[in-house]
């Protein structure tokens, strides 16, 4: 894979909304972006087929994020609040001892949640990856329950329909990853990056503040909204940071893992919103390469990735609720 790149290509994905797009344009949109994800793994995606505008979609963010602390907290993570039961969908609040990771976020799954594996013997202490989502109380949250179902319902569509458009790159028929996603875990992810203190700039150079640790997704896709204050820089092959600045109306897609790229991607804006959406395949779905061979069970793979996040070590509630307060702050530096 070439990724010596030093800005990332956009792609207009307005064909996709044409009633009847002619296969010339599809096959041509489907070149694109498998040179997009050989060379650089990323791109701004522009004119995508959604229902909701960007400021829509962090309208949204700002309206969960604007709910008092208790109610948050109401749908936290059992590794935050003991009492709930949720373990893997809903809150999580910023953590003050975790420096490269002050964010705050919320989770949610399919609207229908995917076909809960049983669990026994060694396996019955793991999360539970199909459980169903939480919300708030909907006088809290009016309609944006509603609203992210759908736009999680959309967002997967969207991300199928990129995938079909792959398949046939690759010289497949355009059902070839069809099995991949019975029963998929996509996730759809609000983030809230709180201001943070102003660093005093010294005569010594310094790294920039990370709100976020680099990282590379797991998954199959990742389509992000990021805010205009931005914020995203990906890493090309020659171990440089190379900035992905908001570009109005853009997702930015990157392939997760399960395609074996090479990049990865960090975050250091502060005070602000991203919301990405996580295309998964099933639980007990098999990713092999298209050539064959060996391949890697999704859940698996998730759960041993996970033992690394922070949103799954153990908090005191104390410190969780110190965390939530921290994050009502919704200005944008």
């Amino acid at each position: 894979m070439a990724t010596t790149f030093s800005s990332l290509p956009i792609v207009d994905l307005s064909i996709l909304s044409s009633p009847s797009p002619s296969s010339h344009s599809l096959q041509d949109l489907s070149r694109k972006l498998s040179d997009v994800f050989t060379t650089t793994g990323f791109a701004y995606l522009t004119n995508a087929p959604l229902s909701f505008s960007h400021g829509q979609v962090f309208a949204l963010a700002g309206d969960f994020f604007r709910l008092d602390t208790a109610e948050k907290l109401s749908v936290a993570k059992r590794t935050f609040i003991r009492r709930n039961k949720n373990n893997y969908r809903g809150y999580f609040p910023t953590q003050p001892d975790q420096l490269d990771n002050l964010k705050e976020g919320f989770e949610i799954g399919s609207v229908q949640a995917p076909r809960q594996r049983e669990l026994v013997g060694r396996h019955q202490q793991q999360l539970n990856l199909t459980e169903p989502n939480v919300w708030p109380d909907e006088y809290a949250f009016p309609a944006g329950r509603e609203q992210l179902e759908t736009l999680h319902q959309e967002l997967q569509f969207l991300s199928t329909t990129l995938l079909s458009l792959l398949a046939i790159a690759l010289g497949k028929p355009s059902d070839h990853f069809a099995s991949y996603l019975t029963n998929s875990l996509s996730t759809l992810r609000l983030l809230h990056y709180p201001p943070q203190p102003t660093i005093r700039q010294t005569t010594t150079a310094t790294e920039p503040k990370l709100c976020c640790t680099p990282h590379t997704d797991s998954g199959l896709l990742t389509l992000l909204h990021q805010d205009p204050s931005g914020g995203l820089e990906v890493l090309n092959a020659k171990e440089q940071w190379v900035a992905a600045p908001y570009v109005p109306g853009s997702i930015v897609v990157n392939i997760g893992i399960s395609w074996r790229t090479g990049s990865s991607s960090r975050t250091d804006g502060m005070g602000r919103f991203s919301v990405p959406f996580f295309f998964e395949p099933g639980e007990e779905c098999v990713v092999r390469s298209v050539d064959g061979g060996e391949g890697i069970v999704y859940g698996e793979y998730v759960r041993r990735k996970m033992d690394t996040w922070v949103e799954y070590q153990d908090v005191p509630e104390s410190r969780a609720d110190a965390g939530a307060h921290r994050g009502v702050v919704l200005e944008v530096c």
